[in-house]
């Protein structure tokens, strides 16, 4: 027998505490209309990034706590966007990385999930693209509530019809992309706007503080970003000075160039992959021909490669060496130990690496350029998340 009179109680008084207890979550939910869905098409809850849709039979099954923990998941579904990040990912697996994101953050804030709902612990902090890659396709594993915003979208800047996304009565359509596209934006705004209440209620915990920050600082690919510093770091310049006489009386600009010194220092402690590796030497590779950099390449776990170091002259292309060792620990000391015994200081150092491992106390007089993979913060240096 549905209940919609007990579920809707239920999900008024969850929504309630969670504004009292929880102000970034509660602020969250109060911008998804709860609406009564039927049974038929939704098992559990649901959302479309417009509304939060649930089984009123579900609903009353629920513990107080457990209301709260599924109201808050829909919520931070749309407000972490990931109705417009799947791109061309399997639906299926993305869903189930979407959730794995969600749940263990919401577990560490002290909700707790009904029985069935996927949760591994270890992927706290993690953002669903992350986690993507570790989803396997197992059609037993599903997610307990309904992404409905997926599928095939109904057309650039098509209307669906209303009465399917207020009802209940029948499943709302996927969004077109114009509407993700606004309701993107919308919910990025709606993200700030909870943290910074949250914030002002000192009740925003450290794990959705830095989340909230990954997810609104402008973001450019790692590529981008590499690129625009090395092109930064390389020395080449013009020059005004004065030419000789015989060289007439103009004073025009000559180009300056000197060959760029780079160091590149490779984790090979285990949890850089050897595809990830050589896409990274390959993009190192593509920048290098375009501003003449010398490049010394070496490798380290907690221990310097054996084999190392190798040296690729700008007209070297670079291959990944195939007597990498690695596997152990992970400490950064002995490369820069081995830098400082160098005859001369590069330019740039970039350090490839998970950032999980004990870093020098000091920073080095040259700059460092951390490409990190993971969201480990940094001691020092510049800091370019993969």
């Amino acid at each position: 027998m549905i209940d919609n009179d007990a579920a809707s109680i239920a999900l008024i008084r969850a929504r309630t505490a969670l504004v009292l207890d929880k102000p970034f979550l509660g602020a969250l939910t109060l911008r998804l209309p709860m609406i009564a869905a039927d049974p038929d098409w939704c098992r559990t809850t649901a959302t479309d990034a417009r509304s939060f849709y649930y089984n009123p039979n579900y609903i009353s099954g629920l513990t107080a706590p457990q209301v709260q923990f599924v109201l808050a998941h829909e919520a931070l579904h749309c407000a972490l966007t990931h109705f417009a990040r799947r791109l061309q990912r399997s639906q299926l697996r993305w869903d189930i990385a979407c959730d794995q994101a969600i749940n263990p953050l919401l577990m560490r804030d002290g909700l707790h999930p009904p029985p069935g709902w996927l949760v591994i612990e270890s992927f706290l902090g993690m953002t669903a693209e992350e986690i993507y890659p570790y989803i396997e396709d197992n059609p037993n594993d599903s997610p307990m509530d309904q992404h409905i915003y997926n599928g095939e979208s109904s057309g650039a800047g098509s209307t669906p019809d209303p009465k399917l996304d207020s009802s209940g009565k029948s499943q709302p359509p996927p969004l077109s992309y114009s509407e993700r596209d606004s309701l993107a934006l919308q919910w990025r705004q709606r993200l700030a706007g909870a943290a910074q209440l949250a914030r002002q209620a000192g009740k925003l915990s450290g794990e959705i503080s830095r989340l909230v920050e990954d997810l609104l600082q402008p973001s450019l690919p790692w590529r981008v970003l590499l690129a625009h510093y090395l092109s930064a770091t390389a020395r080449d310049d013009y020059s005004f000075q004065r030419p000789s006489r015989r060289e007439g009386n103009y004073i025009l600009p000559s180009l300056r160039s000197g060959q760029l010194d780079l160091t590149i220092a490779l984790d090979v402690s285990g949890s850089i992959t050897p595809p990830e590796l050589q896409e990274f030497l390959s993009e190192i590779d593509a920048i290098k021909g375009q501003i003449r950099a010398r490049i010394t390449l070496h490798a380290c776990d907690e221990r310097l490669a054996i084999n190392g170091p190798w040296i690729f002259e700008p007209w070297e292309n670079i291959s990944l060496p195939t007597s990498l060792n690695g596997g152990g620990g992970t400490s950064f000391i002995p490369i820069f130990d081995w830098v400082a015994q160098c005859d001369r200081l590069p330019d740039l150092l970039v350090y490839f690496t998970d950032a999980l491992g004990t870093f020098p106390r000091r920073e080095p007089s040259y700059p460092v350029l951390w490409l990190v993979k993971g969201r480990s913060p940094i001691p020092w240096g510049t800091r370019v998340q993969l």
